[in-house]
């Protein structure tokens, strides 16, 4: 008899090409007259377009984001958005965009709306991670989940070929991570199964052809999918050593999770066998851990730690902060296993069975 609880996130999701033109409505919607736009500096093009359309009541704008949203940083935005007495905020761009507009809402009670531009998901979830003197610390509250979100493939086409295969290894994480979490619920599995599959097949077109729009919106469907998995179960030992790796290395955010993927799959795999089974399912792959380095190389991405700055000397440091904190994970986490999975992601070996 199945027993378990499943709680639908009441985020209004809004997706398709030109969902851009939707902001007027849906700030009306929310109800807000004054609106911070904060966004990525990338996105500036986008952000000029979005402030130009009719009635999308922006006061005022800022670009100042940055990885693991800097406690200091995040204050500063904090300051401006109660300077211009703003009543809510779009949040255009990647994961740090987003970052930032929670913050805004866990301090000043901010509604967002947020139009994610990358892969990373964070814009359906209520988690946000900060970072303060060397390390990252994570939180979930109602209030930090975005009230309506934006998919507008059309603002992706620009992403570059090797942002969007990190990106989509980030998103692919949260479904791989919420296949064997200690909770999953049905609908969640679910969930997870057709972000792995509709990122496992689009994000190959994706770099092939960055300019293909129905393989950018099947990866921003994916994105959604993997993202709603992040929001509705607990992560487990990728996602804490790609926050400790970030916050305490300043490594980067969707490279780290390409790189640590594999070998994290790799430690669990014991343990979990039937998440393994729906993982190489959906991958067409012989094995999971495997299949997921051999995407990796395929699309590009990074698969070694020395090759995002990590110095070998500070493995065993990365081992311990990892351990530190409890959290729930298919297999036991201990200070020698982490020490052996981050050397194998450090040098970049592929997994095997």
């Amino acid at each position: 008899m199945r027993r378990f609880v499943h709680e639908p996130a009441p985020t209004r999701i809004v997706m398709g090409p030109g969902s851009l033109a939707m902001v007027p409505a849906e700030i009306a919607r929310l109800g807000c007259a004054r609106v911070l736009l904060v966004h990525t500096p990338s996105q500036g093009a986008a952000a000029d377009r979005l402030a130009g359309l009719p009635d999308t009541q922006v006061v005022g704008r800022s670009d100042q984001v940055a990885m693991h949203v800097p406690v200091e940083r995040a204050k500063a935005m904090v300051a401006l958005a109660t300077q211009l007495q703003a009543d809510g905020c779009i949040a255009l761009g990647g994961g740090s965009a987003i970052g930032f507009g929670k913050a805004l809402a866990l301090e000043l009670g901010l509604p967002i709306l947020a139009i994610p531009t990358t892969y990373a998901g964070s814009e359906v979830t209520d988690i946000l991670g900060m970072t303060a003197q060397g390390a990252k610390v994570t939180r979930r509250e109602p209030r930090l989940r975005p009230r309506t979100v934006i998919y507008d493939p059309e603002l992706t086409l620009s992403l570059p070929a090797k942002l969007s295969a990190t990106s989509g290894l980030n998103a692919l994480a949260h479904a791989v991570e919420g296949l064997y979490a200690a909770d999953v619920d049905p609908i969640a599995a679910l969930e997870a199964d057709a972000a792995l599959q509709a990122l496992a097949t689009s994000l190959p077109q994706v770099v092939a052809a960055p300019q293909d729009l129905a393989a950018r919106s099947e990866a921003l469907y994916g994105a959604w999918l993997a993202g709603s998995v992040l929001g509705a179960v607990p992560m487990a030992l990728h996602h804490k050593l790609c926050h400790v790796l970030g916050g305490s290395f300043g490594l980067p955010h969707a490279e780290v999770h390409s790189v640590i993927l594999p070998h994290a799959t790799a430690y669990n795999a014991p343990a979990a066998p039937a998440a393994m089974a729906r993982i190489v399912a959906a991958l067409g792959a012989p094995a999971a851990a495997a299949g997921l380095f051999d995407l990796a190389v395929s699309l590009g991405a990074p698969t070694r730690l020395a090759e995002l700055g990590m110095a070998e000397h500070d493995l065993g440091r990365a081992a311990e902060l990892a351990t530190q904190n409890a959290y729930g994970n298919p297999a036991p986490v201990t200070p020698a296993g982490l020490r052996s999975l981050l050397d194998d992601a450090f040098h970049g070996r592929r997994p095997t069975a």
